[in-house]
């Protein structure tokens, strides 16, 4: 083991064993009563509060460590922050235990480790709000060395750990060196919890559904397959919760929603992970035009609760989540983009235009997904500021109700922002012999070689043949809302997480 081990790991190893040797115990399983947060002393200390913050009881893990004979100022960082302890020898212990501090602080604490600490606020000569220690107990000793961070005076980094490799891969880590980092993830969670709120306060109803499904529908994407050893049979990893969802409003709940962690065994880039969470919820009774109008005001709920604005930077650019949002056509925006009308074109005449523009087709591609190709590569980037691409032509929907108006079209629009699709949505197909035939064109596909093309469902059809109401659907990517809404230019910032490659034996820093 040991010829993995660095230098100062080795060190650290044997200053563990010096600790058991001297009673002392590098990981007690006693409670430890906490009574304070470094951020809650800071905001709440004054000449007026002190008498409040007389006997306190911190904890947290060692950020620097400064010697100063007699005295050590000590900064331990928690999870709100970064406070300083004031700790001196005759405060903390008496008699013979002040030789035993003196080696245990001086020789056997190291940066990273945690401690406890009781005692009283104060505020030092340079006007630091400080704690003056009373006790000082070892709560976990660190056997690994923390990544070098450069800080001011006042404990601010100036110097990051940036490196995207050790920071995905060493969560915990970059949590700790780079605290700024769980704001991201607080801002998540205030995120979803917005969310939440939004939909349980209109009376939807949150809903589980199953991960491993006989069945991957709801999406066109590949798969993840397993397999069930008591059933001996394959089963996948869900690329969509749509048509388990679809299956409740037939069975009479008017509107429900889940939060969903689905996969798709895909390519992986800064805006996909294999696996990613999404939002969908379904509504009896309303239409794609509702739809809009609601998700508008969802956007615009979580832009105000996360930045107090509908204003939000996401890089170079301003994002205004104001409703409501601009709407235009598919077949507009290929036009506006690349000076094609493809809207009366057949499945060889796309083609050859997807020649024409130097897109990478290939014969077992169909007519949606050759205008999908065309849209993607040369006209969903442009739309910055939020925006609905509306009226799909029906061989890209095959889930989607026909348009009431617009022969050969549905009623689906993508919401695309800062030029990426963050949310997918239709009136819901209700006719199952619509439904069957729209399956089977998805099936012929697959055997051109399709492998995203979607499963006949014959149990969902048989749901759809008890009755569905008029229903819309959509689906929304928390991570890359997440990403907006935390100005973060990778789907990895925002996944506590994100997959990476097997570590090779070795690779460990």
């Amino acid at each position: 083991m040991s010829a993995h081990l660095s230098e100062q790991e080795i060190i650290r190893r044997s200053k563990l064993e010096k600790l058991k040797a001297l009673n002392i115990e590098p990981y007690p399983a006693a409670l430890y009563p906490v009574t304070y947060y470094s951020a809650d002393i800071k905001n709440a200390f004054s000449e007026e509060t002190k008498e409040q913050f007389s006997n306190v009881c911190v904890a947290g893990r060692i950020m620097s460590l400064n010697d100063k004979g007699k005295v050590f100022f000590i900064k331990i960082q928690d999870s709100k922050g970064i406070i300083q302890l004031y700790v001196r020898k005759d405060d903390v212990c008496a008699g013979e235990d002040k030789a035993l501090f003196d080696e245990v602080i001086k020789h056997l604490i190291d940066l990273g480790d945690i401690i406890g600490v009781t005692g009283f606020v104060f505020i030092t000569r340079t006007g630091e709000i400080s704690i003056h220690a009373n006790s000082f107990t070892l709560l976990a000793k660190s056997l690994k060395p923390l990544p070098v961070v450069k800080r001011d005076e006042e404990g601010n980094v100036y110097d990051e750990v940036t490196d995207p490799e050790f920071r995905y891969r060493q969560r915990y880590a970059d949590l700790i060196v780079n605290p700024e980092v769980k704001n991201v993830f607080l801002k998540r969670t205030q995120l979803i919890n917005t969310m939440r709120n939004f939909l349980n306060d209109r009376g939807a109803l949150e809903v589980d559904t199953p991960v491993l499904q006989s069945i991957p529908g709801g999406a066109a994407a590949r798969p993840f397959v397993t397999h069930h050893n008591a059933l001996d049979i394959p089963l996948y990893l869900r690329i969509a919760n749509e048509l388990y969802l679809k299956r409740l409003i037939v069975g009479g709940f008017d509107w429900v929603y889940e939060f969903s962690r689905d996969f798709r065994n895909e390519g992986m880039d800064r805006m996909h992970n294999p696996e990613f969470t999404i939002l969908e919820w379904y509504t009896a009774y309303k239409d794609y035009f509702w739809m809009m109008e609601t998700t508008e005001q969802l956007f615009e709920q979580v832009a105000l609760a996360l930045h107090g604005t509908t204003d939000v930077k996401v890089g170079d650019n301003i994002i205004s989540f104001k409703a409501p949002f601009k709407r235009i056509s598919i077949y507009d925006a290929i036009k506006e983009y690349t000076d094609f009308d493809v809207s009366e074109m057949s499945e060889e005449q796309l083609f050859e235009v997807c020649k024409q523009l130097h897109l990478g087709v290939d014969k077992s591609m169909g007519k949606g997904k050759l205008i999908d190709a065309i849209f993607g590569e040369k006209a969903e980037g442009n739309f910055i500021q939020p925006t609905f691409i509306i009226d799909y032509p029906v061989e890209m929907s095959p889930l989607t109700k026909k348009h009431r108006e617009k022969a050969g079209l549905v009623e689906r629009f993508e919401l695309m922002i800062n030029g990426k699709e963050l949310a997918n949505a239709y009136s819901e197909l209700n006719d199952p012999i619509d439904q069957r035939e729209r399956f089977e064109e998805q099936s012929r596909l697959m055997e051109r070689g399709d492998d995203e093309a979607m499963f006949i469902d014959d149990d969902f059809l048989r749901a759809l043949e008890y009755g569905m109401p008029p229903t819309s659907g959509i689906g929304i990517g928390i991570d890359r809302l997440c990403m907006l809404m935390t100005n973060q230019p990778s789907i990895q910032d925002v996944l506590l997480f994100p997959q990476m490659r097997p570590e090779r034996r070795g690779d460990e820093a």
